[in-house]
């Protein structure tokens, strides 16, 4: 039973900021030593690994969504919309929005979602995600099928200049990243994290000892909706571009496959996955095009069978 595990001590959590902390640092220094496209590769794979955090969180409580692309979507055409029509273009604020929107839009579902598990709980979520696929597939104001472009963001009021603008973003990202992903650390560590955890356990058992199974799948699903609204966000930014593909099913399992990979015992992992596939992808995209999708399977069947709670419990014993 999760619960059985205690609550990390002030020292614990010192220990988790300051290592998070030097990371944050260690990688903004390093990325001013790296090539441009690697620069870039790392800044996706940091805003992807937001949205896969997100289904981490869930994963936790023993469910699986299969909707994140919708999340994912919404930060991201939120970004868009307040560049394009609002002419708002700080990078901080179009983040946050991002978050915020896609927190409002799960909101109205979270009651309804947290009454189911499994396959039922996948699909819900899948069939909302493509909704929102066909609705901006159809609707003009979004930009169709082809989605818009928006011009470089600002920080703090600031134009961010063309040659490090990359490097800005990145730089971004990767605190954005850092402060989303430490808060997600401690917050599984407390004693609401435990209580997910024993929700996946034995459901029956919470409710007898006064929890709320509804409640607690129900908070984690509007908190995934936030981190995968703020990862759409950074994402659009970076990329420049946003279309309706970002909701689309492939999309949403994209994260998933990410979030498998990772496994849900360590808040690090998440983002080595995420990476992992963006260079896959990359690399892949140039030498067998047709095929990356299959290699990388491969490789998560190899993961599963191995390291059934994936490549974070080689370091992680117990969340």
């Amino acid at each position: 039973m999760a619960g059985s595990t205690s609550t990390p001590s002030s020292a614990g959590i010192r220990q988790t900021l300051l290592l998070g902390l030097a990371a944050c640092a260690a990688l903004c220094i390093a990325g001013w030593f790296m090539p441009k496209w690697l620069t870039f590769l790392i800044t996706m794979a940091a805003a992807n690994g937001l949205v896969s955090l997100g289904i981490v969180g869930l994963m936790r409580g023993g469910v699986v969504p299969f909707g994140q692309g919708m999340m994912f979507a919404v930060g991201g055409y939120t970004a868009a919309l307040l560049a394009n029509k609002l002419g708002v273009s700080d990078a901080l604020l179009m983040a946050l929005a991002g978050g915020i929107a896609s927190a409002a839009i799960a909101l109205p579902f979270a009651p309804l979602l947290s009454r189911y598990r499994g396959i039922f709980f996948a699909m819900l979520t899948l069939a909302l995600s493509m909704v929102t696929y066909g609705l901006l597939m159809k609707l003009d104001w979004f930009g169709g099928s082809d989605g818009f472009n928006l011009s470089r963001p600002t920080l703090l009021g600031m134009k961010l200049p063309d040659a490090t603008s990359g490097y800005v973003m990145y730089v971004l990202t990767i605190c954005i990243a850092t402060v989303l992903a430490l808060i997600c650390r401690v917050m599984f560590d407390s004693t609401r994290g435990l209580i997910t955890l024993a929700v996946r356990d034995n459901e029956l058992r919470v409710e007898y000892l006064g929890g709320s199974v509804r409640q607690a799948i129900a908070i984690n699903f509007v908190l995934a909706a936030f981190a995968g609204g703020v990862g759409g966000a950074l994402g659009v930014m970076s990329l420049g571009h946003v279309e309706p593909t970002f909701a689309f099913w492939t999309t949403s399992g994209e994260f998933v496959f990410v979030a498998i990979l990772g496994g849900w015992q360590s808040v690090g992992a998440v983002f080595v996955a995420s990476t992992v596939l963006e260079v896959v992808r990359s690399f892949s995209s140039s030498y067998f095009p047709n095929s990356w999708q299959l290699a990388l399977g491969l490789f998560l069947l190899v993961v599963i069978r191995f390291l059934p709670n994936g490549i974070g419990s080689l370091w992680s014993k117990s969340s």
